[in-house]
């Protein structure tokens, strides 16, 4: 069994025009039931390192604090140096252990823009919708053709009230209601944790869609006075989480009227540009 995890940064709903936010994230790690234990073992060490042995009672990593001006939480007063190492040790960690990474980024002033003229069961422009369908594709594909005949898969993600509904309704269409060849066949499970914030891999799912969001935002021009140091941070670890990516292309959706979604989703779809590791002096690979 597979665990695929997922968490969002950037979700504003419906607002398209979120000046402080104009990327959305969906994104996590796939996590084999086998490697589950070594990965939690090794995050507390990282952890208790990071705290020199005394880790805060309850702790829980939550990226906006550790990644904050100043830091918050447990991370209040620390040397923003000691934090982003913490972060690249985090980073390390995944594809140290060989953890793939998924993810479906949106442009919101695109989707504003954008009209889908594929009928779908949800709002099109909600970015949270669309990227969880979409990748309900993505890892179904994933599943089928990179793990193995056997290989099965189950999504856990963080719920939200707000869009729990839908959720329910997009898997339910996927498993049921569409052609034969669309039905989801190799993600057999959708979950919520009991307790997502206390639930390590959503906690990892969080950081790397944060930074992956917060690259976005500078690649894509949202934030162009972002010091130099902070931009090289943020191109260092996205190289890092692209790795992790098993496919780089839209997978797309083969059936009547179907490319009229696909076409939707590879136009508000948000990413760096061609030769975007030549202006961080990165090398593929």
């Amino acid at each position: 069994m597979h665990f695929f995890y997922l968490d969002e940064s950037g979700d504003t709903g419906k607002n398209l025009n979120d000046k402080e936010q104009p990327i959305f994230v969906l994104a996590g790690l796939s996590v084999a039931d086998k490697k589950w234990n070594n990965t939690k073992e090794q995050l507390d060490e990282i952890t208790s390192r990071y705290f020199e042995g005394n880790p805060p009672e309850n702790f829980e990593l939550h990226s906006h604090q550790l990644l904050s001006p100043k830091g918050e939480g447990p991370f209040t007063g620390h040397p923003i140096e000691r934090r982003l190492a913490l972060v690249t040790d985090l980073i390390d960690l995944i594809d140290d252990l060989g953890h793939q990474i998924h993810y479906y980024a949106i442009d919101k002033n695109k989707m504003a823009a954008e009209d889908c003229q594929f009928e779908t069961i949800f709002d099109p422009k909600t970015p949270y919708l669309l990227a969880f369908e979409y990748l309900i594709t993505y890892m179904n594909w994933h599943v089928k053709e990179n793990l193995g005949q056997s290989a099965r898969g189950m999504i856990v993600l963080d719920e939200k009230e707000e869009h729990h509904e839908s959720i329910e309704s997009i898997i339910h269409n996927r498993r049921y209601k569409v052609a034969n060849n669309q039905k989801v066949k190799w993600i057999v499970e959708f979950s919520y944790p009991v307790d997502s914030r206390k639930n390590p891999m959503i906690q990892l799912s969080d950081l790397v869609a944060l930074c992956i969001r917060r690259f976005l935002e500078i690649e894509t021009g949202y934030k162009p006075n972002i010091p130099d140091i902070v931009k090289q941070f943020y191109g260092e670890c996205f190289h890092k989480i692209d790795k992790r990516v098993k496919s780089k292309n839209i997978i797309e959706r083969n059936g009547r009227r179907l490319e009229h979604l696909n076409t939707y989703i590879s136009g508000v779809q948000s990413k760096p540009s061609t030769q975007w590791r030549r202006a961080y002096g990165l090398k593929r690979g």
